[in-house]
């Protein structure tokens, strides 16, 4: 393989991967529109806090399980240490049926507790307890998934990711309606409403533990057929020095405390923000359906939508850590550099104009999907967060490239002096101006702006780094700002003649198109890039016979 190729590999790993991610989030898209229907607004508002649990729980458990696995399998297979890398994955695997065994227990017998106490919605407590066990699923999942991408290949966990996610939807929406039917007889027989949604929400968490144990089977049936050739390379193995499991459990120690610390801390964000949140709407007198309304939209409309772009970040990231681990062996730092400018341009590409859709076209687009949800609150959100997308997709990767270079230490501290900087935003923008839900919103986007600031400084620091910004930040954005306007004129335009809908694709389809095309025009993206992705070539030769791409052919 060649170097351009060896070096450029890790995106087309990482567009693989988030292709699938992309795929599992349109199709969780597609499912969630039957599903918030079904669950309605406080079904919705149940089903977020839930998951804001669950999240943190999978935060201690298993979030980091697939970077650490990756990262210390690539060391040692990069080197031909294949019995060492087979140490890890079962090290990492004791780790993940200990750990996410306790924490799934815990979730399961402290439902009510939670539910009650911290969440301040006791209904809660049922779909708790029915995605407790999911806990233990994906930590076991996670390590697999780390193993497969620390040997550089990203499909098995594409592949899982995708049958996880058309399982979820399957069983979500029949969970879902299956248990508000039953719901509406508990309703009916303690005059409490309030348990149709929480019923729902519960049958809609059994999707997520079955799409995670389908992909879990899925994967070790994978890990069996490698087997014989894991053998293999075992045998010919001709390491030295066997590292013992005293040693592994170390290291897996000190490359998970930190990610999980700092993984953490992201992800509590988004539990403070709803603890907070319900606890001062509750002081100021709004009702629990109010506000647990409100966080329904926040959850089921925002959040679905910016999760799209973030899911492409997430796979670049998991694609560049074992990528960067092999190219720090060299000791060669502008290889280093390059692999992070590559990686954060790669992402910028997707990251801003999928910013600047969702700032031009958010009603059109909530009607388009959530068409019997009032979409005005949720179309504010989206215009305002938008931005965010931006900061949270470059602090995922400038997370990952100080991960791989073992400075571990450095996201754990930037994302807790950004959370202490969050937490005080949104108290301000809750008690002093009242600001409602948006709050939240604004908080976030400061959040991730000052994680991207200090990353960015750490990097500097660490290998002398400093992020080129003509082709990375401004050429995208001029693209996706004519992209929004054109866009927003073909709605417009269309929306006179053919229906709102149809109005919504098309422009949707336009603004793909067009900011595809001025980007190429304003040289945001080279012919090698190009070619580093899937069908590069392919799309190269299209480009050529529209005379888009100029230059010499290679």
């Amino acid at each position: 393989m060649s170097e351009r190729k060896k070096g450029t590999n890790f995106i087309m790993q990482g567009t693989i991967l988030g292709v699938a991610a992309i795929i599992t989030k349109l199709i969780g898209l597609a499912y969630r529109i039957p599903l918030t229907n079904i669950m309605g607004a406080k079904g919705n508002g149940y089903y977020g806090v839930v998951f804001q649990v669950y999240s943190l729980a999978l935060m201690l458990t298993s979030y980091s399980l697939p970077m650490a696995v990756s990262k210390l399998v690539s060391a040692r297979v990069s080197t031909g240490q294949y019995k060492n890398a087979y140490r890890v994955l079962k090290g990492a695997m004791t780790f993940a049926v200990l750990a996410g065994g306790i924490v799934a227990a815990i979730v399961f017998f402290g439902a009510g507790i939670i539910s009650t106490n911290i969440l301040k919605m006791d209904l809660s407590v049922y779909a708790l307890r029915v995605l407790a066990p999911c806990i233990l699923i994906v930590a076991i999942l996670g390590v697999l998934r780390g193993f497969f991408q620390g040997y550089g290949t990203m499909i098995p966990t594409a592949f899982s990711q995708i049958l996880e996610q058309i399982v979820n939807a399957i069983v979500s929406v029949t969970g879902a309606y299956l248990l508000l039917n039953l719901g509406k007889t508990v309703a009916q027989s303690n005059g409490n409403d309030n348990y149709k949604a929480a019923f729902a929400a519960a049958g809609g968490t059994l999707g997520t533990v079955m799409g995670a144990l389908t992909a879990l089977l899925f994967l070790v049936f994978v890990f069996g057929v490698y087997r014989g050739t894991l053998k293999k390379q075992m045998r010919r193995d001709r390491t030295k020095k066997l590292e013992s499991r005293k040693y592994i459990y170390k290291i897996l120690f000190l490359t998970i405390a930190p990610v999980i610390l700092s993984a953490t801390v992201y992800n509590i964000s988004n539990l403070l923000d709803q603890a907070i949140f319900s606890n001062i709407m509750a002081a100021q007198g709004y009702a629990e359906e109010e506000y647990t309304a409100l966080l329904g939209m926040f959850n089921g409309q925002y959040d679905t939508m910016t999760n799209i772009p973030l899911s492409m970040a997430s796979a670049l990231a998991s694609s560049f850590i074992p990528s960067l681990v092999a190219t720090i062996q060299t000791g060669k730092r502008r290889q280093i550099h390059n692999k992070i400018d590559m990686v954060s341009r790669f992402n910028m590409l997707i990251a801003i104009p999928c910013a600047a859709g969702f700032i031009f076209l958010a009603r059109p687009i909530l009607d388009l999907l959530f068409y019997t949800q009032d979409n005005e609150i949720p179309a504010m959100l989206l215009r305002i967060g938008g931005i965010s997308v931006v900061f949270f997709c470059l602090s995922t990767v400038t997370n990952a490239a100080l991960q791989g270079m073992d400075q571990m230490a450095k996201p754990v501290k930037n994302a807790a002096i950004s959370l202490v900087i969050h937490i005080v935003s949104l108290l301000i923008m809750l008690i002093v101006f009242k600001w409602s839900i948006y709050s939240i919103v604004v908080s976030k986007i400061i959040f991730a702006a000052a994680i991207c600031v200090l990353n960015a400084h750490d990097l500097r620091e660490a290998c002398g780094y400093i992020q080129e910004r003509r082709r990375t930040f401004v050429i995208p954005t001029i693209a996706s700002i004519i992209m929004g306007l054109g866009a927003l004129l073909v709605h417009l335009l269309c929306e006179l003649f053919i229906g709102e809908k149809i109005a919504t694709v098309i422009a949707i389809l336009v603004a793909v198109l067009l900011y595809g095309i001025i980007l190429v025009l304003l040289g945001g993206v080279t012919e090698d890039e190009l070619r580093s992705i899937p069908k590069g070539d392919v799309l190269i030769y299209v480009l050529r016979k529209m005379h888009l791409l100029r230059g010499e052919r290679r």
